[in-house]
């Protein structure tokens, strides 16, 4: 790799052969699991002439221009091509509800929107928009338009691909200054309104650089299904990128589509958060038919993993390397790495600290909150000063919110969040410990603890069970199970069994959902015992 990277959105080497700029970028398959193959070449053009348009209408540095859309290629396309003008990127999750996708459009202060079809109607009409795939869009019209530029007008925008064949080829990348603002990516406001963590161009590319390490990985096949408005999706694929590898992108996860496109396309590097791999196995049949000879890795991260899934996927994957990762958007998905003596990483540690990340646990014991400082850190949340300084210390640690473990050979196992512990009796109890316990006993697949009132001991834990495949138990099996492996006060005390979990625009266990499910189901059936 002989170029030298400055702008994040711009991270293809174009002195590479022709042959190799042919080589695919993205596979597609938001069509049909087949695909739709994008060279190098093409998606550079593509992100060159949405960087030309931006900048022919008179953006000015900074602004922000957001992206509502599923995984798809043009997804990607218009996301480098908004950062190669100078402009900051605010991709949306589209499964937000209309209100809380406003919020975000509002709150950033979004000049305009890029959008499938699918998503289009969920645009305010006065913010102007430009659809992927349909004839004719939003127009900017009322406050946003005496706000836009003078090169804006209020007629309909073309179509993406319009804007494409109108645009002329070559725009020469903006090259961003020092600490220079790429994009903002929300959280997903589980805990109250999304916040909009800022991200310079320099604290991404240090991630993907990072994760080069120098070595060659662009024989890998990168299978991507999480969504690309999440760090680690969007992380990923600039890694790929820069990597010059092949990402397969699926529109989202659906467990029986991906473990199809991993054997169509014969893909060597899975990603995902726990959950979606546990919802793989119970696709027993497909499972047991696909040749999974060409997985090399399988990355996980965004949740805890439990013993029973490592287990289950050593036996579909034993030539694959399986690690279980951490990080958070507001610091980066570079924390931990291998241990420096090379002892061997425990299967449930989340690693030994990379080199290059500083970290602490609060309070300077082996147990307690972790605090993390590295050059991917954020530069704060969007129009939230206070909240900023809450969590960023005076010495420039971020302070996670997640309470971490670690043992004597310096490895560190997640323990739960801050946030999801509660008290029961004078106990603290964090959700995940008690799931990892519960996912133990040989039928279960997954496991959610969620706390509910107590007259007398304020708080409870109660369960929902996803059985695996073939499996059966029942309720007093479970509670035996919970009391002959932990403390008496943290079996749950109902017990219910559900085929799948709801899960959040990340893929992960949704915990405020699960908790109404048991208020529900509570006062049909009666208070606990």
């Amino acid at each position: 790799m002989n170029a030298v990277f400055s702008n994040l959105g711009d991270l293809i080497d174009r002195s590479r052969s022709a042959a190799d700029l042919e080589k695919p970028a993205i596979i597609d398959l938001s069509r049909g699991l087949q695909g739709r193959s994008v060279s190098y070449r093409e998606l550079d053009d593509m992100a060159a002439r949405v960087a030309g348009w931006l900048s022919g209408r008179g953006y000015a540095r900074g602004d922000r221009i957001a992206v509502l859309a599923a995984n798809c290629v043009e997804f990607l396309a218009c996301f480098h091509g908004i950062l190669r003008a100078g402009l900051v990127a605010v991709p949306v999750n589209f499964k937000f509800p209309p209100s809380t996708i406003e919020y975000v459009l509002r709150d950033s202060g979004a000049r305009m929107v890029f959008c499938d079809a699918a998503r289009r109607d969920a645009v305010p009409a006065d913010l102007p928009s430009v659809c992927f795939d349909a004839e004719a869009n939003h127009a900017a019209s009322g406050a946003a338009s005496k706000a836009a530029s003078s090169a804006a007008s209020n007629a309909a925008l073309p179509a993406l691909p319009q804007l494409l064949a109108s645009t002329a080829a070559g725009f020469a990348s903006v090259v961003p200054a020092a600490g220079e603002t790429a994009m903002y990516l929300y959280t997903s406001g589980s805990t109250g309104k999304p916040k909009g963590v800022v991200l310079s161009h320099q604290s991404h590319l240090w991630v993907a650089q990072t994760r080069l390490a120098g070595k060659d990985w662009s024989s890998q096949r990168l299978l991507v299904a999480a969504p690309l408005y999440h760090m680690n999706a969007l992380a990923l694929a600039q890694f790929a990128s820069l990597a010059h590898a092949t990402v397969v992108l699926l529109p989202q996860f659906n467990a029986r589509s991906y473990i199809e496109a991993i054997a169509i396309h014969r893909c060597t590097w899975l990603t995902s958060v726990p959950p979606m791999m546990a919802m793989m196995m119970r696709e027993t049949d497909l499972m047991q038919a696909t040749d999974f000879s060409c997985v090399q890795f399988i990355r996980m991260g965004s949740a805890p993993v439990t013993q029973s899934l490592i287990d289950q996927l050593r036996a579909y994957f034993p030539k694959a390397s399986i690690l279980n990762g951490y990080g958070t958007t507001e610091a980066g998905p570079v924390v931990f790495g291998p241990h420096p003596k090379g002892v061997a990483q425990p299967e449930l540690s989340v690693g030994y600290p990379h080199p290059q990340v500083s970290l602490r646990i609060q309070g300077g014991g082996d147990e307690g909150v972790l605090e993390m400082k590295s050059p991917a850190n954020m530069d704060g949340y969007h129009n939230l000063p206070e909240l900023t300084r809450k969590v960023m210390t005076a010495d420039g640690y971020y302070v996670t919110g997640d309470v971490f473990r670690r043992d004597a050979d310096g490895f560190h196992y997640f323990v739960g969040r801050t946030d999801d512990m509660f008290v029961s009796g004078a106990e603290n109890l964090y959700p995940g410990e008690i799931e990892k316990m519960l996912e133990r006993h040989a039928a279960v697949e997954q496991a959610c603890v969620v706390p509910v009132p107590d007259d007398i001991k304020g708080t409870k834990p109660v369960a929902f069970i996803v059985l695996k495949a073939g499996a059966d138990a029942t309720e007093q099996q479970i509670k035996d199970h919970a009391l002959a492996h932990a403390p008496a006060y943290a079996h749950p005390r109902r017990v219910w069994f559900v085929r799948e979990m709801p899960l959040s625009g990340t893929n992960k266990i949704e915990r405020k959902t699960t908790l109404q499910m048991a208020l529900d189901r509570l006062a049909v059936e009666g208070p606990l015992a």
